[in-house]
């Protein structure tokens, strides 16, 4: 954990806008930390499309730089390329944080700075809902009371990534990348991207992102978007069911995250670093047309009994020329690059059960909840580029 301070700065900035499909609230909180370094965006329609609505979250750390630019330019970077106008969102997706990544590269004042930050990313368009992740922010839906994660964290004691870094030329020490990183892919952080015989999305840390998607329909009440200053302290179930009673009292969303915020802070930072992050957290009600009465009518349903199907589903890797060729140096390797076995690829479905795998079409409701290891550039972003305390 970076320096603290010796009183949490608990001054909050907090957000909502909405309109039919949507009504958001967002709150962010530097807390312990020496600085602020996360960011967020939300914007109901974006400039260069104004049918897609875009909600994200930034992680910052060694420095604010990258999450504030990130903040100001993922979301072009998506929508203003061949693939988005394509339709083809997830290739998009994918293509634009490259290419985000790539453009840091090429910054002076960017690409010497040891910071880099996590992004986790909703889009939604033509209703159906893709999230992109690298890093170990977290999205996570609320489907009739049960929580249904979006994203998986990025952590370097995973298997599939450990083996990505080992290859690279890195290793694993302390839960840790090189010992260093609490993380194993980010924006930014390019002291860890150095391998030219290595493609961007295979490097020791990579900005590749994992993306999923799923039919936004009815029977889905909000998202949480948060950084891990939430998740280290409270587990998917937790805060869905946070928000949700609160919801459920006709709570307005922008005060439910400040709540929230309050409740993660650690009395004090003596113990462990548990509550004493940044914390970040955007609460997006999917009112789909609802007025305020019929969608207090859904979020107060029961919680059904029994199993429910789970529709998010994780894409395959896609187009890998759209990263690969694309932002391959002159000195990497021409070699082919073989397709990942079955067995590396992220699981095709979310599970809130701890211990069994379920079948892809089904999740359990009563499953003990699982306590996970994780962890806005408003559309008008203050800069604070401060020298940060140590990577995250």
């Amino acid at each position: 954990m970076g320096q603290t301070l010796g009183e949490p700065v608990k001054t909050k900035e907090t957000a909502s806008c909405g309109n039919s499909l949507y009504k958001v609230g967002s709150s962010c909180m530097q807390g312990w930390r020496i600085n602020m370094e996360d960011a967020h965006t939300h914007l109901l329609a974006l400039p260069d499309d104004n049918k897609a609505a875009f909600f994200a979250v930034y992680d910052g750390h060694g420095g604010a730089r990258v999450s504030e630019y990130a903040g100001i330019h993922l979301h072009k970077r998506i929508v203003n390329n061949q693939f988005y106008k394509e339709g083809r969102i997830p290739e998009a997706i994918q293509h634009g944080f490259m290419e985000l990544d790539e453009l840091m590269l090429q910054d002076d004042n960017i690409k010497e700075e040891m910071s880099g930050a996590t992004a986790i990313m909703v889009l939604v368009k033509n209703n159906i809902v893709y999230c992109g992740n690298v890093g170990d922010s977290r999205a996570v839906s609320c489907n009739q009371g049960i929580a249904m994660p979006l994203s998986f964290d990025h952590k370097p004691c995973n298997e599939l990534e450990q083996r990505r870094i080992t290859a690279a030329g890195g290793f694993v020490e302390f839960n840790r990348v090189n010992g260093n990183l609490a993380l194993s892919r980010a924006l930014g952080d390019f002291a860890f991207k150095r391998n030219r015989t290595k493609l961007p999305k295979d490097q020791i840390v990579t900005a590749y992102p994992d993306i999923s998607c799923f039919e936004l329909t009815k029977d889905f009440e909000f998202i949480v978007v948060a950084c891990d200053g939430i998740w280290d302290v409270m587990t998917n179930e937790e805060v869905v069911k946070f928000c949700r009673q609160r919801l459920q009292k006709g709570m307005e969303p922008e005060l439910i995250c400040e709540e929230l915020l309050d409740t993660c802070l650690s009395p004090d930072c003596e113990l462990n670093s548990l509550g004493c992050d940044n914390m970040t957290v955007i609460l997006i009600l999917c009112l789909q047309g609802d007025d305020a009465e019929t969608y207090l009518a859904r979020v107060q349903r029961p919680k059904p009994t029994g199993k429910v199907e789970n529709p998010i589903r994780m894409c395959e890797e896609v187009v890998p020329t759209a990263c690969d060729d694309t932002f391959a140096t002159p000195s990497q390797s021409p070699s082919t690059i073989e397709e990942d076995s079955d067995d590396e690829k992220p699981p095709m479905v979310f599970s809130v059960d701890e211990e069994v795998i379920l079948p892809v079409t089904e999740v359990v409701i009563e499953a003990e909840p699982k306590k996970e290891e994780d962890a806005t550039v408003e559309e008008n972003t203050q800069d604070e580029s401060k020298e940060s305390e140590t990577a995250k």
